[in-house]
């Protein structure tokens, strides 16, 4: 948790401190407590605490007595004064949730393998979406902070632009953020998918250990989020966490790169489709199928694996390998004591491997005599990204940041 100061110029950020240690306080939280847990003095937390009373951000609910002197009252969350709304746009699905200030997950939509090849059509379709879920939640609407868009890499946020993912047909220096804030009316901002579901673990994670770790999306498309001393890793251009390029050391599908080594080939639909007729498996959509076509065929390898099909069960586990392998080696370079596992495809056959991702994880820590490294499925479930595009519109808006402390 951030620590606040007592200097002047810097409301905003004390504000944010304080908020964010009555959000996460899950039985309500006393002035007394937030001063010793945020290293702010009474006055500080008061003269807060009542702009945050008048703005109907929290409430006071009741009070206790607990030692002599005078009883303390108890301060909650007025949990969905604020929602926002994410939308993951994914080849395999869209998704959409609504949050409350909790993180809490009030309504949610999802559409299964849609047609995604026309970027303009797509953007309808996601406004529109976006329209019911709002109808569909009852909450006013001047209540919605704003709508955030998680879609695979590379792109540029702030030109709210789609820059080219390999995965995305069509999708080449496509602007999103202006034309849905246009048809929407709310504030729309874009991040990268596997950069928000980071940012959905740490907004729903315990504050106290959730502080260094990497979550890993695996979706149509697998890549990592960053987290080191409770800071989102984003890169210069909020980009970070693209592992598809690392070498594995044998050679399988060509990489948009030039080379026929990465990660990303290996876990590429080319090479699962030569591999799955190899064992005889019905995964092969063409070499000229599209976006849809290939979702629709990854989701039958899918459905596959979760019936136990023993062929489709013994390549999705390789795969897995593959994958802990490369993390595993970013475990040692960040040096994390966790790993969270999650997507639309790991909610589905995670069960059945995360103990050997685990394993294989551990075993290629340098430092496992010092700590070992936890490594967990994520609890956010198949709408992790559509999470972490509303999360990243919630943590923009309210997280304490530490360039809010730069004097300008």
């Amino acid at each position: 948790m951030q620590r606040g100061t007592n200097l002047g110029r810097l409301g905003d950020f004390n504000q944010a401190v304080i908020f964010d240690s009555i959000r996460r306080a899950k039985d309500g939280v006393s002035r007394v407590e937030l001063a010793e847990s945020t290293g702010l003095s009474p006055q500080t937390i008061s003269n807060v605490v009542r702009r945050l009373l008048d703005d109907g951000l929290v409430r006071e609910d009741r009070t206790v007595v607990s030692g002599p002197g005078k009883p303390r009252t108890v301060l909650e969350l007025e949990t969905n004064r604020l929602m926002a709304i994410g939308i993951h746009l994914d080849p395999g699905l869209i998704s959409l949730v609504m949050l409350n200030l909790r993180g809490e997950v009030a309504v949610h939509k999802r559409l299964v393998a849609p047609e995604v090849g026309d970027p303009a059509d797509t953007i309808g379709i996601m406004a529109s979406a976006v329209e019911e879920l709002i109808e569909e939640s009852g909450q006013p609407r001047d209540r919605i902070v704003g709508v955030g868009v998680a879609a695979p890499g590379p792109l540029n946020p702030a030109a709210g632009i789609v820059s080219g993912p390999p995965l995305l047909d069509g999708w080449t220096e496509v602007e999103v953020v202006k034309p849905l804030a246009e048809k929407l009316g709310l504030e729309v901002l874009l991040e990268k998918d596997t950069i928000a579901a980071a940012i959905a673990e740490l907004w729903n994670g315990d504050e106290e250990e959730d502080q260094n770790f990497i979550s890993v999306y695996v979706g149509t498309g697998i890549g990592v989020g960053m987290v080191v001393g409770g800071e989102i890793l984003r890169g210069v251009s909020n980009n970070a966490g693209e592992i598809g390029h690392f070498s594995v050391g044998e050679k399988a599908a060509p990489c948009e790169c030039g080379r026929d080594d990465c990660l990303a080939g290996v876990l590429s639909f080319a090479h699962l489709s030569a591999k799955a007729r190899e064992a005889g498996l019905p995964v092969d959509a063409g070499e000229d199928a599209g976006v849809a076509a290939r979702a629709e065929a990854m989701n039958t390898f899918v459905r596959l694996a979760v019936e136990e099909e023993p062929a489709a069960v013994e390549l999705l586990r390789g795969f897995c390998a593959r994958t802990a392998d490369m993390v595993g080696q970013l475990v040692n370079v960040l040096d994390v004591d966790k790993v969270i596992v999650g997507g639309p495809i790991w909610a589905e056959v995670g069960h059945q491997n995360i103990d050997e991702v685990g394993e294989i994880i551990n075993e290629r820590f340098s430092v496992r005599s010092i700590h070992g490294v936890r490594v967990v499925s994520s609890t956010l479930g198949a709408n992790v990204g559509a999470i972490g595009g509303a999360c990243a519109v919630l943590d923009a808006a309210l997280s304490p940041k530490a360039s809010a402390l730069l004097l300008r």
